[in-house]
């Protein structure tokens, strides 16, 4: 994935310092990123074998399964959503770079702020919406409508999480953009 950063004389995105005032808050954050991660990793191959598996035992054996949909589901939002910080740390996101191979290197440093900045503004949102839908599926008793019945809880409190993920790197980064800035007038 690429931002235009590798074009020569473009302006690469302000890595977050391990020291200084935002360093015990990167360093928590980028741990907990890179355990998510791998919990994210073990969700997707057990995805991958619960759906081998449903597959295997609907068509050959003849053994209907009803769960495996829901918890595959279940593991891939939980996937998709808690590792969205980790990519974000590595600003792999998708983006779109017409932009940022035209603009000089201190107007590119602007954006990246500026797209940071409304990133964690929407995210924190989003985060914000997914803890009450999480908090009124618990407190309901919400279910799915399966006869497996799991309690939408999970899959709204992994949204949840991961999305609250997600605004704290982009509030890391944002702050980040900040500091850069200012140590740089």
């Amino acid at each position: 994935m690429s931002h235009g950063f590798e074009i020569e004389g473009s302006v690469k995105p302000p890595e977050v310092s391990l020291s200084g005032p935002l360093g015990p808050l990167a360093r928590l954050i980028g741990w907990i990123n890179r355990f998510v991660m791998g919990l994210g990793m073990l969700a997707l191959l057990t995805a991958a074998c619960i759906l081998t598996t449903g597959v295997f035992l609907r068509y050959f054996l003849h053994v209907p399964t009803d769960w495996q949909d829901e918890m595959a589901v279940f593991l891939l939002v939980g996937a998709t959503f808690l590792c969205g910080g980790f990519v974000q740390s590595h600003r792999g996101h998708i983006g779109i770079e017409a932009l940022t191979g035209l603009l000089p290197p201190a107007v590119n440093r602007v954006r990246l702020v500026l797209v940071d900045m409304a990133s964690f503004l929407f995210c924190s949102f989003f985060a914000w919406k997914s803890v009450t839908l999480c908090l009124e599926a618990l407190h309901e008793g919400q279910t799915t409508s399966s006869t497996w019945a799991p309690p939408l809880a999970i899959p709204y409190g992994l949204m949840a999480a991961g999305m609250v993920l997600l605004s704290l790197q982009l509030l890391l980064q944002v702050l980040n953009g900040f500091l850069k800035k200012e140590a740089s007038l």
